[in-house]
């Protein structure tokens, strides 16, 4: 185990706050679901859990600013500060429809630089962490990504041929899909994970957020592998997530990317 920072525990501390109000209410036949603007599901679970986490910061972190994905936060004139990056739910969709693959996912960000990542399963009871500079972890063990250097040996994680299509890149996913060993449409967060674990060697979106990948990106790069956005750019806010174990990463990028 590593030493635990003020940071980290802090935000072990969130992410034990959020899976109390997330557990009980998952499977939920009364589960409260409303639909975004932008069409996407938000559960009574998300807000509140964001809330818990928001109401904790406030707290104990008074000053850091918070990002999260249905209360907003951080502005551009803000940009350096020390802010938190939440996601109370990541795969709502899934939590709605009682499958057990969604997460919640914490990041802080200081002076623009992630410095502590934790992503939480409980529903599968995984839980993985990183802190800048001192490596990878899930459930206390340290985690690394894997070894494989030739794509016909590698698996990837991707979502949904729809969610390619709506950016017009179902042909290019499809092309990378045919050129690995083993594909699974897992998605969201664990698919990140199962590459810094070493399961997999490649996992993507075509579309997402900075608080659907900030905590991802770091745990990846802290259990050795390479995370960027599909154009390349080296960043957690790029619009898209694209993480390799390193070895593969421009192999494959460039078969979505051109």
């Amino acid at each position: 185990m590593p030493t635990l920072t003020e940071d980290l525990k802090l935000a072990l501390e969130l992410a034990d706050i959020a899976d109390a109000v997330t557990m009980p209410r998952f499977k939920a036949t009364d589960l409260q679901v409303e639909t975004k603007p932008d069409l996407t599901p938000v559960s009574e679970s998300d807000k509140a859990a964001e809330l818990a986490i928001r109401a904790h910061l406030a707290t104990h972190r008074p000053t850091d600013q918070i990002i999260g994905e249905e209360f907003g936060g951080l502005s551009e004139d803000a940009k350096g500060a020390r802010a938190w990056i939440v996601d109370p739910i990541d795969g709502t969709k899934s939590y709605v429809r009682g499958v057990a693959t969604w997460s919640t996912l914490i990041a802080l960000s200081d002076n623009d630089e992630l410095t502590v990542a934790v992503v939480s399963m409980p529903a599968i009871g995984r839980r993985w962490w990183a802190t800048k500079g001192d490596g990878a972890y899930a459930n206390g063990e340290r985690i690394h990504v894997s070894k494989v250097s030739a794509l016909s040996d590698a698996q990837l994680g991707w979502s949904g041929i729809e969610d390619w299509d709506a950016i017009g890149k179902g042909e290019q996913i499809l092309t990378l899909a045919r050129s690995v060993w083993r594909t699974r449409g897992i998605g969201d967060a664990w698919q990140y994970m199962l590459v810094a674990e070493g399961a997999f060697e490649i996992a993507t979106d075509p579309e997402a957020t900075l608080w659907d990948l900030a905590a991802p990106c770091l745990i990846v790069q802290e259990a050795g592998g390479t995370f960027t956005a599909i154009s390349g750019e080296k960043t957690a806010s790029g619009g898209s997530g694209f993480a390799t174990n390193g070895v593969l990463h421009e192999t494959a990028r460039k078969l979505i990317a051109e």
